[in-house]
């Protein structure tokens, strides 16, 4: 069993739609009304939930967006080159990793309603991160990108959008 086999394995990890594979960790008890939160939101919602996400350069987390904020916590392995499309159609890319000296975040928000997708930035490995949403994710939140609509309206960042969606 090679390394990824063993963390997906040792953490239980399974699939995830948008690619690589999570598993959830936490979602706290406490809850917030749908009515305090406002009409995005389908009902209520957890204060907080957090996830582990594996990501290998086999695969990419192909761009998605959730309401909510999303920060990310580097655990091991490469680097993960997140990629950013905000509302207003600015491309942002942040490498989260170990590397500080070299640019590297060790943790990282992205805003929601921030279309993201992301990538392993070496050949042949894998990131483990965690993810920690507030208010607490719930798939009534998530949208995965439809290639030919975010190249429309995104057509100046058509590249990373072909290359990071699925359809």
């Amino acid at each position: 069993m090679n390394e990824i086999d063993a963390i997906i394995s040792s953490l239980n990890l399974q699939p995830h739609p948008e690619g690589g594979y999570y598993r959830e960790t936490f979602r706290s008890e406490g809850t917030i009304p749908q009515k305090l939160l406002g009409s995005v939101y389908s009902g209520d919602r957890n204060y907080m939930t957090a996830i582990y996400f594996l990501i290998t350069s086999e695969s990419f987390s192909a761009f998605h967006r959730i309401h909510q904020d999303e920060m990310w916590h580097f655990y091991k392995g490469s680097a993960m080159r997140l990629h950013m499309i905000t509302a207003e159609g600015t491309y942002k890319e942040v490498r989260i990793g170990s590397d500080i000296k070299n640019g590297e975040h060790p943790q990282y928000n992205v805003p929601g309603g921030t279309w993201f997708a992301s990538e392993v930035d070496s050949e042949d490995g894998y990131s483990l991160l965690g993810c920690t949403v507030s208010p607490g994710f719930d798939f009534d939140d998530f949208t995965m990108a439809s290639r030919n609509q975010l190249c429309s309206e995104f057509p100046q960042h058509s590249e990373i959008i072909t290359k990071l969606t699925r359809e």
